[in-house]
């Protein structure tokens, strides 16, 4: 993700080039004496070189004059469009002259780089230099094992620790690098020249030492090239040391060139000697930069994008991003070549205000991608609650980093604005302080900060809630809670999120300054209007209300309502929703309600009714039941689901085929039908071993008579075989004293003779 967003910093580079033109700052060795203007005006080469810069000054042209402003947005854009093409045209003008005089300028060098005024300068700092680099050296070599010992810690800490590890390194090399410019300080005061006396020479060579070397720091403390671990962006160590070793060559030429050298050769040889030689210092940072950017330009675009391919091999199969990457030194050329020109054209030292301008440009965004980088990965990481809260509200931390998610994305939504207005103020100087304490900064800042209060307050209100019902709920807390309070507490859990969005909602509008008056009356108008136009919601909110009041259903009862069975699965104050035996999935409206049979209050009865044949002794079958409801007793499983013993009512109906016996059983709510289901097999199995008929639904064939009470015979042929059971059977027919089963199970009487005398044939 860092990578892919640090193409996008490049950019803001380029701006600090293009925001307008600030005064170059004051040399630090004023040039302004008769004895160097003398020496100046003697020197034929810096005479001509002073008459050309009069002469370019004399020629420029006059400032324009003001133009009214154009009310009209064409015209408007035509003098934006107009005057930035006299600016690119001044800019080039001034160019071609800077050009055409900078041999005369360059030939200046030659005093700065006499080997007479060099060796005096080096005869003057060889002390200072080391016994400077003497102290820094022997402290690196002390903190070094703290470095290590601090890379072995960051090698298996997380992200978080790593960059507080890297942070303290950075600290030690800071207060390294300070303790070696005391030193150095102390001992040139102490052991040079007489005691208390510090040359200007010296002194700016202690103070080149402590910004290059601070300089140095920084850059350690992103791209480590020793430590892999401390280090803050996803480099390699090839990588990290190709790139620290070329950082550290521009920070060295452009520190000791620019903050040393060229203020000695002012000193020493005058203005424009000093001037060529940091027109020559910069001009070639710039150039060796260029060449290792060009160098560099694969192995970074790889480094940004894995697919990243050389131009030539670009491709419409290519992916955009890889394309990017492939074209990383387009703005990065860009940004060296406006330097070099601002550097060309603009008198004076200007390299080092661009410099530390685009430098704290490109700090904050990076400060901000790193912010961001942290930000995501916190996200990533998530909350992690202790054990013994993660026990009580389990759910709790999944809804925390459910949530988290989109806070940091707010988070990170002002951070990014944040790093704009800053980079703004930077390159404008835009006064962000000024505008951050007047009025309007102020009204706006109170409002957002009051909204984002009202949000967090409310969701700290919700979240309280939710985790007390929760807590209420969890069956690993105490008893299980009834299905009344599961009921109530998430229908409270749905109301008090419905309300405190709609309070959240008034207050946040009140708060920007929106009259929520006139907004609450159209509300009640509206509401009265849904009212008269939704009548049937409306008796639906009322029937569930009462339901609820007066605990008529609860979630997990199994209930008939609206001519369908099913257990609750869902229940608000509009509608129920029950799953049927087979799985489908109903909603049933309360206004379609009329009655609500819950198979699930207090008790529940399973209703056995057996049927026996009609020639079975009943006070045998009362015993089986009997006997069969002892042994289910004697089962552990079922036994604690019974609440009392069999409750016999006796014969309870007389049937086509059977007399039928009714019992029942008192069971704890829901498990009649298990356990009817396991009663039904114990007296299958004794009626079977007591040889007990259960009989079946029989169908008696009567084929009439005459007058005289003759039935005719029924003749059945020879091949026809008929299975004739020997045992006589009970039929419906009060005259049919015997009967013979065909195969299909239906009593067939064939007639009689008289009484008792019957003949199948």
């Amino acid at each position: 993700m860092l990578r892919s967003t640090l193409c996008a910093a490049l950019l803001f580079l380029l701006l600090p080039l293009v925001a307008p033109a600030q005064e170059a700052p004051a040399d630090p060795t004023p040039p302004a004496t008769a004895e160097q203007l003398i020496e100046l005006l003697r020197d034929d080469a810096a005479r001509e070189a002073l008459i050309e810069q009069l002469e370019a000054t004399a020629t420029a042209p006059p400032a324009a004059a003001e133009v009214p402003v154009q009310t009209n947005i064409g015209s408007q854009v035509a003098a934006a469009t107009q005057s930035a093409a006299q600016s690119v045209a001044d800019t080039a003008q001034d160019l071609l002259k800077r050009l055409k005089t900078l041999p005369t300028t360059l030939s200046a060098l030659r005093d700065a780089i006499d080997p007479q005024v060099v060796l005096a300068a080096l005869s003057d700092l060889g002390f200072v230099i080391v016994a400077t680099y003497a102290a820094f050296l022997l402290l690196r070599f002390l903190s070094r094992r703290i470095s290590q010992r601090l890379a072995a810690r960051a090698q298996t800490a997380p992200w978080p620790s790593r960059v507080g590890l890297s942070l303290l390194s950075s600290t030690i090399d800071a207060i390294v690098v300070g303790l070696a410019w005391a030193a150095g300080y102390l001992l040139t005061v102490a052991f040079y020249d007489g005691f208390g006396v510090i040359q200007i020479r010296q002194s700016l060579y202690l103070n080149a030492f402590l910004i290059v070397e601070l300089a140095k720091v920084l850059g350690r403390a992103v791209l480590a090239p020793r430590f892999d671990a401390l280090r803050l962006v996803p480099l390699t160590r090839s990588a990290a040391g190709a790139t620290w070793r070329w950082l550290n060559r521009i920070i060295v030429l452009l520190g000791y060139g620019l903050l040393l050298a060229v203020p000695i050769a002012n000193n020493a040889t005058g203005y424009f000697s000093g001037s060529a030689l940091g027109l020559a210092v910069s001009i070639v940072a710039i150039l060796y930069t260029m060449i290792r950017v060009r160098s560099a330009r694969m192995d970074v675009a790889r480094w940004l994008h894995a697919d990243a391919a050389p131009k030539p091999e670009v491709t419409d199969d290519t992916p955009l991003m890889a394309r990017a990457a492939a074209l990383w030194t387009v703005p990065v050329q860009l940004y060296l070549l406006i330097l070099l020109v601002l550097v060309l054209i603009r008198p004076g030292n200007v390299l080092l205000p661009l410099l530390k301008t685009s430098g704290t440009v490109l700090a904050v965004v990076i400060a901000g991608l790193l912010l961001r980088e942290g930000l995501v990965r916190i996200a990533r990481y998530g909350i992690k609650l202790p054990g013994y809260l993660k026990f009580r509200l389990p759910t709790l931390e999944p809804r925390l980093n459910g949530l988290l998610p989109n806070a940091l994305l707010a988070v990170r939504a002002l951070l990014a604005v944040g790093v704009l207005a800053t980079v703004v103020a930077i390159i404008s100087g835009w006064d962000l302080g000024a505008f951050l304490t007047s009025p309007t900064a102020t009204f706006l800042l109170g409002k957002t900060a009051s909204v984002a209060l009202i949000l967090l307050a409310a969701f700290a209100i919700w979240l309280a809630i939710a985790s007390w019902i929760e807590y209420r709920l969890n069956p690993l807390l105490g008893p299980p809670p009834k299905p009344r309070i599961v009921t109530l507490l998430t229908l409270l859990r749905n109301a008090v999120t419905i309300g405190l969005l709609i309070l959240t909602t008034m207050f946040v509008l009140s708060e920007i300054g929106l009259d929520i008056g006139p907004l609450l009356a159209s509300a009640g108008v509206l509401g009265l209007a849904i009212g008269f136009g939704a009548q049937k919601m409306v008796q639906d909110i009322i029937t569930g209300i009462f339901i609820q009041f007066e605990n008529a259903i609860n979630v997990g009862d199994v209930i008939t309502v609206g001519g369908v069975t099913g257990t609750v699965e869902k229940l608000t104050v509009r509608s129920v929703s029950l799953r049927d035996i087979e799985g489908v999935f109903h909603i049933i409206p309360f206004s379609s309600v009329d009655m609500v049979s819950n198979y699930m209050r207090d008790f529940s009865y399973f209703v056995a009714d057996m049927g026996v044949a009609y020639r079975e002794d009943t006070d045998q079958a009362k015993a089986a039941m009997h006997d069969a409801f002892d042994v289910l007793r004697q089962d552990p499983d079922i036994a604690p689901q019974l609440l009392g013993d069999l409750e016999w009512f006796g014969l309870n109906s007389f049937e086509d085929s059977a007399i039928v016996l009714r019992a029942r059983i008192k069971t704890l709510p829901g498990q009649q039908w298990g356990i009817g289901r396991a009663y039904n097999l114990i007296l299958k199995r004794l009626f079977d071993e007591r040889g007990i008929e259960i009989p079946f639904p029989h169908q008696t064939i009567y084929f009439g008579a005459d007058r005289s009470g003759n039935a005719p015979p029924l003749h059945i042929r020879a091949d026809t075989p008929v299975a004739v059971d020997p045992t006589p059977r009970t039929t419906t027919s009060p005259t049919a004293p015997r009967a013979f089963d065909t195969p299909s199970h239906s009593d067939v009487d064939v007639g009689q003779d008289g009484p008792g005398e019957g003949e199948g044939r």
